[in-house]
């Protein structure tokens, strides 16, 4: 395989994980961040991202000498063959992705980067941004290349390392070839398209998720409705090869880093080109919906009524976090929820195995212990699907809360272990 002298820029999730996964693959990286004292630690081998595999990976690349980190994305691409942004894209206003942080590093690097050097953008950025950043770098020697990254949060070094499929878009042939066989030992199956192809790609996936999400949760509520179980409707979709089991798991709406920001983004992409995509923009509004579902579900659990006071009522919380397997609060929906259950007067305490003393979790009084967080509380309500839970000592639990009534609001638990334990359970898509 051919080795290529490769720049990151960015050090978050996409490109620490980038730098290292493809310093792995024999490629000489130089990863580059505004951060001095990050890019000190990364030196060092620190890896503050809680992110499974990761820090193996940057030791053995560091060791290796194929990785390594400097100060600056002018430091990173002097003599690059291929540069990847992976900068923030954070919504900006109006839900468009905010592209400040790319076009200040084409900025920077405009007069630095070799004749014939690729740039890829890595980040996921709007229909249209391969051309802006062409029109932005102003350099015919110089193609650019959209290469959407689809790693998930707690599993971005697998996803990384075993892709699905690999997407690659450039008007000129030889520019995307070229950054297709960064990847060549991996295997995958490899699209080969346009620039806006392969960046309408990542938006596409994205917003279908979101909405397969939106979907399977106001399935459970008719469930509840109907006295079906949701359990056992997605189990039945699910064997269908053109559904699939991914992501028809109910819980109090989604979030994260990725889905509310690229819907929104989809949405603003979609006005510009005067379509009113509807379905989209249900699937927001049901999202948002299902978060003050979720607080009703909680004043019912506790206090009979639907809407039924919560003002004094201490709730303990398990699980802040947007995701098991990650210390992300990004548009994390069990923070989304914990906010709605204060504004209605609840006390809050809550635990996550991933979140320390040093995190803002808003309203929310952080514990580190599971039995502490449920002492006195009137309720406990499960927003993570962390798999620890399940193995909590539930009659333990049911000896120190003040209420035995439990809010399951990732069907993580198994009802009958908590029932024997003496708890109520009210969960999502089920009548009793």
């Amino acid at each position: 395989m051919f080795v290529r002298r490769i720049a990151v820029i960015g050090t978050g999730y996409v490109g620490l994980t980038t730098g290292a996964c493809l310093a792995s693959l024999g490629h000489r990286v130089v990863c580059a961040d505004v951060d001095e004292a990050k890019v000190r630690r990364l030196t060092a081998g620190e890896v503050d991202i809680l992110e499974p595999g990761l820090a193996e990976l940057v030791a053995e690349g560091i060791a290796s000498g194929r990785l390594s980190f400097v100060l600056g994305a002018s430091s990173a691409v002097t003599d690059a063959e291929v540069v990847f942004l992976c900068v923030p894209t954070p919504m900006g206003v109006g839900g468009i992705a905010d592209l400040s942080a790319v076009e200040s590093v084409v900025d920077e690097c405009r007069d630095l980067l070799p004749a014939g050097c690729v740039i890829v953008n890595k980040s996921t950025v709007p229909v249209g941004t391969s051309v802006r950043t062409s029109e932005l770098l102003n350099r015919s020697d110089v193609a650019v290349v959209s290469n959407p990254e689809f790693l998930r949060e707690g599993t971005a070094v697998s996803d990384f390392l075993n892709p699905d499929r690999i997407v690659v878009g450039c008007d000129q042939q030889d520019a995307a070839e070229r950054v297709a066989a960064l990847y060549a030992r991996l295997g995958a199956p490899t699209v080969l398209t346009d620039a806006a192809s392969a960046e309408m790609v990542k938006y596409a996936a994205n917003c279908f998720l979101a909405m397969k999400l939106s979907y399977v949760n106001a399935v459970a509520e008719l469930c509840e409705r109907l006295g079906a179980n949701i359990s056992d409707v997605t189990e039945g979709m699910g064997y269908d090869r053109r559904i699939g089991q991914a992501f028809l798991t109910p819980g109090p709406g989604w979030g994260g880093s990725c889905l509310p920001k690229d819907t929104h983004a989809m949405l603003q992409v979609a006005d510009a080109a005067d379509f009113e995509f509807r379905l989209l923009r249900a699937t927001i509004d049901t999202n948002e919906r299902q978060r003050q579902r979720m607080v009703e579900k909680v004043r019912m659990a506790v206090t009979g009524k639907r809407g039924g006071s919560l003002s004094h009522v201490r709730l303990g919380l398990l699980g802040l976090t947007f995701k098991a397997g990650t210390d992300d609060l990004r548009d994390s929906p069990a923070l989304a929820v914990a906010t709605l259950l204060h504004q209605a007067g609840a006390e809050l305490v809550g635990y996550d195995p991933a979140l320390s003393d040093g995190h803002d979790v808003g309203k929310v009084s952080l514990s580190d212990d599971p039995y502490v967080a449920a002492k006195d509380v009137d309720a406990l309500v499960v927003l993570t699907e962390w798999p620890e839970f399940r193995t909590l000592d539930w009659a333990r639990l049911a000896s120190v809360v003040r209420k035995p009534v439990v809010v399951d609001l990732r069907n993580l638990l198994d009802p009958d272990v908590v029932r024997r334990a003496g708890f109520t359970v009210s969960a999502l898509g089920r009548s009793h």
